[in-house]
């Protein structure tokens, strides 16, 4: 069976997982490159990124790793320029930094929301900046970004988060009609309720033990299969995007939800 990405170059940002287990960034890279993709993974946490890598490596697989916050601008092109150095190309540039922050409008401060604007969507303005003219040069390319279903469901008060997503949701959808004539694909995955690493840090961090069990619980509860989605789900979601075989699929946003969209009440 043919490889779905072999020889392409994609860059994941948000590569690494935040704690033990499989978080989106993480197991797309590990998918690409069992696809065949040359994979350039790069996360904030150089351990992370590293962790990625050696995963990738010992299943005889190539990933090069490199550490930068991709929300500053000059770190984004010095990450964009290493890759093209390295490989010579991007092909896929796969954006997966992400944060959350609970709150309505009242409760959530001024400054998580700069945070969590800057953190969810100013990264991938930045990427998507630097990484499209080498995309250019190179005859074309797909974008994948990992938005959210609370970028087009009120799941929870949660106005900053749901906005932000939203906002890049309006992105992938601005950037794919630009650049469609010149074979540039930009689409969305949106997960649904999830069961990440960074869904078990988030909780572990504000909440007792057997609270963070109720809690898991009713997330399992709320998703019509009964039980929440994992990094995986996103990741061939995300693989498909990336694929030649989604060419005709542009400025999409795809939801990987199990159906929770539908639900009402």
């Amino acid at each position: 069976m043919a490889q779905l990405v072999s020889g392409k170059v994609i860059l994941v940002s948000g590569g690494g997982s935040i704690g033990p287990g499989w978080g989106n960034g993480k197991a797309s890279a590990v998918l690409y490159a069992r696809e065949g993709a040359r994979v350039f993974a790069v996360d904030k946490n150089t351990d992370a990124a590293a962790e990625t890598a050696e995963i990738i490596r010992a299943e005889g697989f190539e990933c090069v790793t490199w550490t930068a916050d991709v929300t500053d601008a000059r770190a984004v092109a010095q990450m964009v320029q290493a890759c093209v150095s390295r490989f010579g190309r991007i092909d896929v540039l796969h954006n997966n930094v992400g944060i959350g922050g609970r709150g309505g409008p009242v409760e959530t401060s001024e400054e998580l929301w700069d945070r969590i604007m800057t953190v969810n969507v100013k990264s991938m303005f930045l990427t998507c900046k630097h990484v499209i003219p080498v995309m250019l040069a190179n005859g074309g390319g797909s974008i994948v970004n990992i938005s959210s279903l609370s970028g087009v469901r009120a799941l929870r008060p949660e106005v900053a988060y749901a906005a932000s997503k939203a906002a890049v949701n309006g992105l992938t959808v601005n950037i794919a009609m630009q650049y469609a004539s010149q074979n540039i694909r930009c689409n969305a995955v949106l997960p649904g309720l999830m069961n990440t690493p960074l869904v078990a840090v988030t909780l572990a961090g504000s909440l007792p033990e057997a609270e963070r069990d109720t809690i898991m619980r009713e997330r399992d509860a709320l998703s019509p299969t009964g039980a929440m989605g994992t990094g995986w789900d996103v990741a061939h979601a995300a693989l498909f995007f990336a694929s030649d075989q989604s060419r005709y699929v542009n400025g999409s946003v795809f939801l990987v939800d199990a159906g929770l969209s539908n639900r009402v009440g």
